[in-house]
C-alpha cells in the first residue's frame, strides 16, 4: 500500500513538471538527480529525502512548500 502523501506529493511534481513543460529527463537533470528516481517519486514508489525535495522545487521553480499544498 502506497502512503497517501507520497501519492500526492508525486502528482504534484508531476503536476508542476508539466505545467513547465519538462520531461522526467529534463526535470532529473536539472535537480541534478536521476530520471528513473523522478519517475518513482511521480508512481510513489519513493520516500523522497529532505534533500532531494529541496533540488525538485528548484529545478520546479517553487519553494517547498507548494510541493505540500495539496
Amino acid at each position: 500500500m502506497k502512503h497517501e502523501i507520497l501519492v500526492s506529493f508525486g502528482r504534484k511534481v508531476q503536476m508542476r513538471r508539466k505545467e513547465l513543460k519538462l520531461s522526467q529527463e529534463q526535470l532529473a537533470e536539472e535537480a541534478g538527480l536521476h530520471r528513473t528516481y523522478i519517475g518513482m517519486i511521480e508512481r510513489a514508489e519513493k520516500n523522497v529525502t529532505l534533500v532531494n525535495i529541496e533540488k525538485i522545487a528548484k529545478a520546479l521553480k517553487i519553494s517547498i512548500s507548494e510541493l505540500f499544498l495539496f
